[in-house]
């Protein structure tokens, strides 16, 4: 509860944020804001903790949400009490994405940038295996074409594109020279274990920025710190 206070409170401090209520509080209509997912479970898709925090603040902030998955299958399936990769089983990313969703989603391949304000991408490893391959091809990764499209259409239109956990270096590789954080380029003892994807984007050609966030937001490649001070010590 005491980090779910703590995300609230910097995101309502935020551009981002204060962008949304600014829709939503006036005359016009609300914003709408897609949020694109990739499955459901941390270790081969959505981290569902993610999801759910986005999807709460959006509503909180009285954002229309719109959710969206490819319909591809998923790069493998993993038994999340083991960690182990279950052998012959194979789920579809769309799918799996309906059950964050309840149910109320649309294929990625049929999202129109015109009808949204700004999209997010929640993290999760599948962000890194199924909406690209960075987990295993790292800088020399692809995206989904769908991903690709989506991405570089809310960008054209400098739209914000939000970006959780690991989901930047999906902009690293769609954007070129984009700047975006995924949090620290040191490990500092084990506080950022995952600090070499700072040296990874760069490598793609985007500017890492250090940042104790969990979240980039990108408004015209500029990123917008959500949950500052949030990083579990």
């Amino acid at each position: 509860m005491a980090a779910l206070r703590c995300l609230r409170t910097a995101l309502s401090k935020s551009a981002a944020y204060q962008t949304v209520r600014a829709f939503s509080l006036g005359t016009s209509s609300r914003t709408s804001v897609a949020v694109v997912l990739s499955g459901s479970g941390v270790f081969d898709g959505t981290e569902i903790h993610e999801a759910s925090a986005v999807l709460v603040h959006l509503s909180r902030a009285g954002a229309d949400v719109s959710i969206y998955a490819p319909d591809i299958p998923q790069m493998h399936v993993l038994n999340h009490t083991k960690g182990e990769v279950t052998e012959g089983e194979t789920r579809n990313v769309l799918v799996e994405s309906a059950r964050i969703a309840r149910g109320k989603i649309s294929s990625l391949a049929d999202l129109d940038v015109t009808s949204h304000d700004a999209v997010v991408f929640p993290g999760g490893f599948g962000a890194a295996k199924n909406l690209s391959s960075f987990a295993v091809e790292g800088t020399g990764c692809k995206v989904n074409k769908d991903v690709q499209q989506a991405m570089t259409a809310f960008h054209v239109a400098k739209k914000p594109i939000g970006l959780c956990c690991i989901a930047p270096v999906l902009a690293a590789k769609v954007i070129p020279g984009v700047e975006i954080t995924v949090g620290q380029d040191k490990d500092d003892g084990g506080r950022w274990p995952y600090a070499g994807t700072a040296s990874a984007v760069v490598e793609m050609g985007a500017k890492h920025v250090n940042r104790d966030v969990l979240i980039s937001f990108c408004q015209k490649s500029v990123p917008l710190s959500l949950f500052d001070a949030c990083h579990p010590s």
